[in-house]
């Protein structure tokens, strides 16, 4: 029973690493996936709010509004449940990866909220998950930065429709299928990026999360990045823009020319001087 359950799980694993791939709408026609997968996936909500007075339950049992992690600083959004078998845990490492490459800092440049949408997780489950991967992260101060919620089945349904998050539970397997993403919020709540599948590469959360504070975080340099690289909402991924890199190579090329010629011509000038300092002196009595 035990070896059935397993083949049963890859396999839907598979599967969905088939279906968040797919990017865009994330949902496959009917005759191309499993009745298991039937409406999985992820519908995306750009540039909507969430439902900022949704209430759940932290890490320590306390009740909260969702809202109460919004205000001063972008959002990384995680939907998981603390007792999946296999794909929940990779988001989380996946996540965890990511954010160990990133140099922002959890509690700092923003705030990361993980959700359980099994009604059935406790605090308690979500307090031991805390301590799992803040030991991963390992960096100070990221346990006022990164929250671990669960809550009720009103509000998780409410907060998973807000997203676009589909999943179902399978009453024979008594777990949860269920697509990988994260969202990355501005601090208003709204819904800014997805980014699909189990690995998020630090240069593209980085750039969310740049643009997502409205580019309150980050460099100027990150700017630079922004203009060469767009966000393609059908593949979840920041790709190059051929044309910004030439007009930013071209630009830096002339800078450098021009800055090459003016050291060219201080040095001319300060040989001239050295070659003729009677000349000099005079030049500078005459002026």
């Amino acid at each position: 029973m035990e070896k059935r359950r397993t083949v049963f799980w890859s396999v839907v694993t598979l599967c969905l690493f088939v279906l968040v791939d797919t990017g865009g709408s994330q949902i496959l026609s009917s005759s191309a996936r499993p009745d298991a997968l039937a409406d999985v996936g992820i519908e995306q909500r750009l540039d909507e709010e969430l439902p900022l007075d949704l209430v759940f339950r932290d890490e320590a049992g306390r009740e909260v509004q969702i809202g109460d992690y919004f205000g001063d600083r972008p959002v990384i959004l995680s939907l998981v449940y603390y007792e999946c078998p296999m794909l929940c845990t990779m988001v989380l490492n996946g996540l965890v990866s990511s954010l160990a490459d990133l140099d922002f800092d959890v509690g700092n440049e923003f705030e990361v909220v993980t959700v359980s949408f099994n009604p059935k997780d406790t605090p308690d489950l979500a307090s031991r998950k805390k301590q799992t991967y803040l030991g991963k992260y390992g960096r100070d101060g990221a346990e006022d930065g990164w929250h671990f919620l669960t809550g009720e089945a009103g509000s998780i349904e409410a907060l998973t429709e807000a997203v676009g998050f589909k999943y179902k539970f399978i009453p024979e397997t008594g777990e949860f299928v269920h697509a990988s993403s994260i969202m990355v919020l501005t601090p208003l709540g709204k819904l800014s990026k997805y980014f699909y599948g189990i690995y998020y590469p630090e240069l593209d959360l980085r750039l969310g999360l740049v643009e997502a504070s409205d580019n309150k975080i980050g460099s100027p340099v990150d700017q630079i990045l922004l203009y060469c690289y767009h966000y393609d909402p059908t593949t979840g991924k920041y790709g190059m823009v051929i044309m910004n890199v030439i007009r930013v190579a071209g630009t830096l090329t002339v800078l450098m020319l021009v800055g090459f010629m003016l050291l060219m011509f201080r040095r001319d000038r300060q040989r001239k001087e050295q070659d003729n300092p009677t000349e000099t002196v005079l030049s500078e009595r005459m002026n």
